[in-house]
């Protein structure tokens, strides 16, 4: 049984320190789920003390909360499909690339928030500068995942939004599991901290231990994973 949910473990060093970071392979979560028995049924077992650190993908918790929305569901205005069309591709996914997306970012983030990014977004192009528009839109607007070619199915044909209220989140499943827990939003670009259960649990160091995005981001099935420091 370990063998089929523990599918390997990634062993890091940072800062002189070791740690085995055991990457946890599911089922398919749907929004027919529960997160707590996800938890409960995959993780909590492998769990040895305290000190443990549960990461988990903002994605699968997201949809468990009913926040993966089917394409053919979301109806962009306009204004979404104008200002998808300026929007800079990039190798890690299409974010706000499309209408739909857009569409989702401004029902999110209210209209008024998203054209002030993009004016914003505008005077860093001017200034050879980057990332003023994500900056400027919030996190809500940043962590919005598309289709991609290689999403787990029936996830490439959704769009994504983050989860609500990833801190609170962390802090119940840290009492179902009797450990830390962090909730990421990972990809081969960065890696932002969206939630965690305390804090004794440090967004920066998660960071560089994650920073790698050992869950990976294709069809590997492998939305949760153990942090556990090396004796």
């Amino acid at each position: 049984m370990e063998n089929e949910i523990i599918v390997a473990n990634k062993l890091r060093k940072l800062h002189s320190e070791k740690y085995n970071r055991f990457i946890l392979k599911t089922h398919v979560v749907t929004d027919k789920d529960n997160i707590e028995d996800i938890v409960s049924n995959y993780a909590k077992q492998f769990i040895r003390d305290e000190n443990d650190i549960i990461f988990l993908s903002e994605k699968m918790v997201a949809c468990t909360q009913r926040r993966a929305i089917p394409i053919n569901e979301i109806k962009p205005r306009k204004l979404a499909t104008l200002l998808s069309n300026h929007v800079t591709k990039t190798e890690a996914g299409i974010g706000l690339g499309m209408p739909e997306t857009m569409e989702m970012a401004l029902q999110e983030c209210g209209t008024l928030r998203i054209l002030f990014a993009a004016g914003i977004s505008v005077m860093g192009k001017m200034l050879h500068k980057k990332g003023w528009f994500y900056y400027v839109a919030g996190k809500k607007a940043r962590g919005i995942d598309g289709p991609c070619s290689y999403t787990l199915p029936p996830y490439n044909h959704y769009v994504v939004l983050i989860p609500d209220d990833p801190d609170g989140v962390a802090k119940r499943l840290s009492g179902v599991a009797n450990c830390k827990v962090a909730i990421i939003d990972a990809n081969d670009l960065g890696i932002q901290i969206l939630g965690v259960s305390d804090s004794n649990v440090k967004k920066e160091f998660l960071c560089e231990l994650l920073g790698d995005n050992p869950l990976g981001q294709q069809d590997e099935c492998t939305p949760m994973g153990i942090i556990r420091k090396v004796s």
